[in-house]
């Protein structure tokens, strides 16, 4: 199917200048679809009857396509004095970006209900649904899940709002204290259900309101990938101490080859697939086997890693975009 596709040269849906590369609201889109892989395009000429098809598959044209544009934006590389800009003032550029967008650039993220049922509580962190259902005049266990990277919310509000576990807690920490002021003023924010702090998890110390080990679920949305690839495993490991035994981290983030990285103009590259947008954000794309070292190395199970290749469709412009995400669940194990 894919050697029918429309080449990786119409992968940007216009724009293009430096504020735009590598910065779409993509993650967002297709909310409330099935679980990815149910759409499939199997004749050329249907490509613009929808907005989006699942489970594209790449061939050799696609793949050498791909790989030529990245070695062509990857050969002028962001000098060394800039980087340490990029890395040392990295809160004030994210700052910056939430001060400008407050909460209208995101879209609340439904569909991590059907990628992620677990956060409807439909696992309940392995024994534990069976040991309340024999167990319903005991106090219920407390059910804690942690969203690393929340942004102004887009997360955190819909489990908020679809949950029905009284149970139910979740903390929320980010990188830009703008964001975080942004989401404490939701109607929704209850500090009964929910708690907000400030984590610069690249630190070697945490300052959070839990104990190590007691976490049921903690959730990273394309934020692994913000994060300097020198510090990526330090972070991985420290997210593996907050969880219980039997608990799970649920990733999602930025495959290699995806629009965003193809796109991205020869000077912004920081280092072999990682790079800066025009606003000062940095953005890493992952292969499978990168995320699954990161995880292995940090003691934790692999339950799933997909990689996830859509055609996105823009049918009043006639353009294909070819989106590439990388998503997993890693448990702790219980001994």
């Amino acid at each position: 199917m894919a050697s029918n596709m429309e080449p990786l040269s119409c992968c940007c849906s216009g724009g293009g200048d430096d504020e735009d590369e590598g910065r779409l609201s993509i993650p967002d889109v297709q909310l409330k679809k099935p679980q990815f892989g149910n759409r499939h395009l199997t004749d050329k000429a249907d490509v613009f009857k929808h907005n989006a098809w699942d489970d594209v598959k790449w061939d050799d044209v696609l793949e050498k396509e791909a790989e030529r544009k990245v070695s062509e934006n990857s050969k002028v590389l962001v000098d060394a004095q800039m980087q340490a800009k990029y890395e040392d003032e990295a809160n004030q550029f994210w700052n910056e970006f939430y001060e400008t967008h407050q909460n209208r650039f995101f879209k609340d993220r439904h569909w991590l209900y059907t990628e992620f049922p677990e956060l409807l509580g439909e696992e309940k962190n392995g024994d534990r649904k069976l040991l309340e259902e024999n167990c319903e005049n005991e106090p219920k266990e407390p059910f804690r899940i942690l969203e690393v990277g929340c942004g102004v919310g887009n997360t955190v509000f819909p489990i908020l709002e679809n949950s029905k576990d009284q149970n139910l807690f979740v903390y929320c920490c980010d990188f830009s204290q703008t964001a975080l002021d942004v989401l404490r003023t939701n109607d929704l924010y209850d500090p009964g259900r929910c708690h907000a702090f400030y984590c610069d998890i690249t630190a070697d110390k945490w300052e959070t309101p839990f104990l190590e080990c007691s976490l049921d679920i903690i959730i990273v949305i394309f934020v692994i990938s913000a994060i300097h690839p020198d510090r990526m495993q330090h972070v991985v490991s420290k997210l593996a101490k907050y969880l219980k035994p039997g608990g799970v981290v649920l990733l999602r983030d930025y495959g290699r080859y995806d629009m965003a990285q193809l796109r991205f103009k020869a000077g912004r590259c920081l280092a072999n697939n990682f790079y800066v947008r025009g606003d000062g954000t940095r953005v890493y794309f992952f292969t499978q086997d990168e995320i699954r070292k990161l995880f292995a190395c940090a003691g934790l199970v692999e339950e799933q890693n997909l990689v996830d290749r859509r055609l996105q469709v823009n049918r009043g412009k006639q353009l294909t975009m070819y989106r590439v995400w990388i998503q997993g669940k890693y448990r702790k194990p219980r001994s």
